[in-house]
């Protein structure tokens, strides 16, 4: 993943703004005006992070952040729209966006927004500076702190923490950040039942506050992962009243 905010956006105006100010915060930034564009880059050269129009000519900002998620799972998504209904907003941010922007936005806020979620998704803060050489996101440091270097293993599913690739089978298997490390928490302790708000605390760095859909909304997102890709299988067992494990 290379240290650099691609911005998606077709208006020259807008694209060109974006830049400046990007710019004059110590980002490297490179321009792309459509979807295909913007995907030539990330199998090129993934970013540390995109913003993202969604009225884009030829494929749409939804079919973008799709491919985005799937090539280059740890590359955070900040979706920058006009379309301000909840529903959208919802819609996306499951389908793997990191934040929503709504048009015309502040660019202040958007300043802020792009830290955050580089923060959260690489622990980069900008400025050119190397991930290894920034302070870590703290669910990810633990994570790597508990199981640097350990191949996780549990039937054919195999991850592998040093480049957070996961394999089921001979098939990759695209997660986002937090699917990732809600699979690797159960992963790592197979015979563990964890609660929703283990999960949530360990996983998010938050505390639990009755955030059960959030947890629920990615284990399924998992699950249905899994079973595209070995759809005789079980991983995830679900005890009621509890929490999730390994089946």
């Amino acid at each position: 993943m290379q240290n650099y905010i691609l911005i998606v956006e077709d208006d020259n105006d807008i694209n060109q703004m974006l830049a400046e100010l990007l710019s004059l915060n110590g980002y490297h930034t490179v321009q792309a005006f459509s979807g295909t564009e913007a995907l030539l880059h990330v199998k090129i050269s993934p970013p540390a992070a995109v913003i993202l129009d969604l009225m884009l000519p030829g494929l749409s900002g939804e079919e973008v952040l799709a491919r985005i998620k799937e090539e280059s799972p740890r590359t955070a998504v900040l979706v920058a729209s006009a379309k301000e209904d909840r529903d959208t907003r919802i819609c996306l941010l499951r389908a793997g966006a990191d934040d929503y922007l709504v048009k015309p936005f502040d660019t202040g806020e958007l300043l802020a927004r792009l830290e955050a979620v580089l923060r959260r998704s690489t622990g980069w803060a900008g400025q050119d500076m190397p991930v290894e050489e920034k302070q870590e996101d703290s669910g990810i440091s633990r994570m790597r702190g508990a199981q640097q270097g350990k191949t996780l293993r549990y039937k054919d599913i195999i991850m592998y923490p040093e480049d957070f690739s996961v394999f089921v089978g001979e098939e990759a298997l695209s997660l986002t950040r937090r699917e990732y490390l809600i699979l690797a928490l159960l992963m790592g302790n197979p015979g563990k039942v964890f609660t929703k708000s283990n999960i949530y605390e360990s996983v998010w760095n938050e505390e639990f506050l009755g955030e059960e859909n959030a947890v629920n909304v990615h284990i399924s997102n998992i699950r249905q992962k899994l079973t595209r890709l070995h759809p005789g299988e079980t991983y995830i067992q679900t005890v009621w009243g509890i929490g999730f494990k390994m089946k």
